[in-house]
């Protein structure tokens, strides 16, 4: 044992000292014969007598010090113990010493931390519920490389930290303290002291629960759900998302039926995806938020589940319903940036800790937000556990990060002059590129059948290529052109169309240069942009035709789907995150035969393989031609590995046409297996009375006469003879 200085003690009695359980806590000393005695230190201001109690009951009274710390001598070596002081005018007090404890972390944890390479990050960091050396209690550890001091404050000390100081684990920038008989439930902060003096009060940035907005403080949890979903997990790990149907509904789960905790959303939003037929559910961002209206894109609780609707395992819970339904669960992800809260990761220890130091690659000047800094070891294993932790905590199935293209350049929404380049001279931001590719390796190599899905709004080449060709690893990446000319021409009069084909149709030359998810999103539905009908043209009618045909041209185009809720039954209204959606409207029958097209455009695609199994595939794709060329429609096939032909056709003017020419790629019947136009869904009826004929003609493949619906797509499947080859089959 080192001296203990005057210096020593006035800084233990102040909770300020760098190394606490140094001064504190039981510590063996021999003297000049050889024998080993104890000496014990606690802190315990304001009592009138002290005592340290052994598990036989022999005692040993402790002296004054100094400033509240008593001390004490004991024969023989450092013994198990119990402290117990007597106050004036307050009963007896008795607990275990938290300075009398080893550490809680191991030094491959902390070697693991040092080269930022813990992939497990959230097991050794945070708040743990634990039994140590045989004593139940609360191990707290925090990353603070920067700080002179940290201690917890917490409902279980009177939020008055000066009696639980943590003590520093050398280089690695980490401090732990293990708090005997603290337990679930227990709200607690840290607070740091700072290189320039002062002490600040921070959330812990590895908490897995946090109390419910607007308070501030985390909270001490542990997981006691019990996974049902082994069939689900099993399944999924031999599957390759790519080469399967997606049909994903977004859900703000807030806003989809107010006043819905976790546990109370499970059942309704079973019945409600399942019977629509979606795939997966993807949620706005659900980790903690302070404020709602961000919708959870300015996260301050990356590892806590958001209290709003319950604790982490009702989450659980919700997940593993959703997943014995057969639904699978996809959740928005933010490591592009956060907020500036002073009581989370901003200028955590006084210094820019997880962000950049230099603003001009450390802060989102239009988000009023911080940027991560990627370069730094220990933030990229924050964010790579981050991603990790919802993984294999919450059995969630796929990540979409949110605003990837903010973190690939360095000069995003920004003047000359107002960035730096990379060590080439150029925009990219390396070290993000690098964290990308880090992440979705990782993810992949230990949860396979998973999908990354990347919100990158810009032409960056290799999104979804692998990380071992130089691409960022990503499954999927959202087709934010596809979206962008889509709607602009849908929102356009019919009458004038047919002069703006190209906005239809420039996604074809580009459908298969990434694995792409057809996006129709939240942001499609907000600061006036209307809803996916209110912008459509024409009247009501004419609105609802214009919306079946769009989603039936998503649905038949290559790629994987997307939609917001509230637009599968043709919401009016834009959304807002304080209020539910309308779900009155289903009142009307115009809009539940809009929301029963949306479920027989799932049930039709998933039973089609042609409509999914090559998405990526140019080869399993190709647009159809007339010998009388239209604008107005726009036809393609699509292919499966076993022979399996759909044809989609797109009538996008405001008027039937009728014994329409178009040359098919093989000859035979072909069956007609959806109609947007169908009166069961609201249409006119327009249709071909179950399928049409194509036979060979003019040194085509084939030909085949159609009535198409006004403002309607059909889904044509080919009805192949087994005993024929087919002709184009590839």
């Amino acid at each position: 044992m080192t001296t203990v200085t005057i210096d020593d003690l006035d800084r233990v009695a102040t909770g300020s000292h760098y190394s606490p359980h140094s001064v504190l806590g039981a510590h063996p000393i021999t003297d000049a014969d050889g024998t080993t005695k104890t000496i014990v230190r606690v802190r315990r201001p304001l009592a009138a007598s002290v005592a340290i109690v052994f598990d036989d009951g022999a005692s040993v009274a402790l002296e004054h010090e100094r400033h509240g710390i008593w001390r004490g001598t004991h024969p023989g070596a450092p013994r198990a113990y119990r402290i117990e002081a007597e106050y004036e005018d307050a009963p007896p007090w008795s607990a275990d010493d938290p300075y009398r404890f080893s550490p809680t972390l191991g030094e491959i944890d902390l070697h693991l931390i040092g080269e930022g390479r813990h992939e497990e990050l959230w097991r050794v960091l945070g708040s743990h519920v634990r039994t140590h050396q045989g004593v139940s209690g609360t191990a707290f550890s925090v990353w603070a490389p920067n700080a002179q001091a940290v201690r917890v404050v917490g409902d279980f000390n009177g939020w008055d930290g000066q009696g639980h100081p943590m003590r520093s684990l050398g280089s690695s920038g980490v401090w732990e303290v293990f708090i005997p008989d603290v337990g679930e439930g227990s709200s607690y902060k840290y607070e740091i002291l700072t290189r320039g003096g002062t002490w600040i009060m921070k959330a812990d940035p590895m908490a897995r629960w946090a109390e419910v907005p607007p308070a501030t403080a985390s909270v001490v949890t542990k997981a006691r759900h019990t996974w049902q979903d082994d069939a689900w997990m099993a399944r999924r790990a031999r599957t390759v998302p790519t080469d399967t149907p997606m049909s994903i509904y977004e859900v703000h789960l807030g806003s989809w039926r107010s006043g819905l905790s976790y546990r109370e959303a499970a059942d309704q939003l079973i019945e409600h995806v399942s019977g629509l037929g979606f795939t997966h559910v993807q949620f706005m961002p659900l980790a903690e938020h302070p404020f709602g209206g961000s919708w959870g894109y300015q996260v301050t609780g990356y590892f806590a589940p958001t209290s709003r609707f319950g604790d982490p395992d009702d989450l659980r819970h919700l997940i593993d319903r959703l997943h014995q339904a057969g639904i699978g669960v996809i959740m928005d992800w933010v490591p592009g940036h956060f907020p500036k809260d002073a009581f989370a990761l901003a200028r955590f220890d006084g210094q820019p800790l997880y962000e950049h130091g230099d603003p001009r690659r450390g802060e989102h000047r239009d988000w009023g937000t911080y940027i991560f800094d990627y370069g730094r070891r220990e933030v990229r294993n924050f964010l790579v556990a981050n991603a990790l932790y919802w993984l294999e905590e919450f059995h969630i199935d796929g990540l979409r990060v949110d605003a990837v293209a903010s973190m690939l350049y360095l000069d995003y929404s920004r003047e000359a002059g107002d960035w730096t380049p990379n060590i080439h001279g150029g925009r990219e931001n390396l070290e993000a590129i690098s964290f990308l590719q880090e992440v979705n390796a990782t993810a992949y190599k230990r949860y396979p059948g998973i999908a990354m899905i990347a919100e990158e709004s810009t032409s960056f080449p290799g999104v979804t290529a692998p990380t071992a060709h130089a691409g960022l690893g990503f499954g999927f990446k959202w087709n934010m052109g596809w979206m962008n000319d889509t709607l602009e021409y849908m929102k356009r009069d019919p009458m004038y169309r047919a002069h703006h084909e190209g906005e239809i149709t420039f996604t074809f030359v580009y459908a298969f240069s990434e694995n792409f998810v057809l996006p129709i999103s939240h942001d499609e539905v907000v600061h006036g942009k209307g809803t996916l009908m209110s912008r459509m043209p024409g009247d009501h009618w004419q609105k609802l035709a214009n919306t079946r045909a769009l989603l039936a041209f998503q649905w038949g185009h290559p790629g994987k789907q997307l939609l917001f809720m509230g637009q599968e039954f043709g919401q009016i209204s834009e959304w807002s995150e304080a209020r539910e959606l309308d779900w009155w409207m289903l009142d009307q029958p115009s809009h539940a035969q809009l929301q029963s097209f949306v479920g027989a455009l799932n049930r039709v695609y998933a039973t089609h393989s042609a409509l999914w199994a090559r998405d990526h595939d140019h080869a399993a794709f190709a647009r159809l031609s007339s010998p009388h060329h239209n604008p107005n429609v726009v036809a393609f096939v699509r292919r499966d590995w076993h022979g399996q032909t759909v044809a989609v056709v797109c009538n996008f003017s405001g008027v039937p046409v009728h014994g329409f020419e178009l040359d098919m790629p093989e000859y035979g019947t072909w069956r007609e297996i959806l109609n947007s136009d169908a009166t069961e869904f609201g249409g006119s009826g327009v249709g071909n009375m179950g399928s049409v004929t194509a036979v060979p003609r003019d040194g085509a493949p084939a030909r085949a006469q159609l009535a198409l619906p006004p403002l309607g797509v059909l889904w044509l499947a080919h009805e192949r003879d087994p005993h024929v080859p087919s002709a184009t089959r590839s």
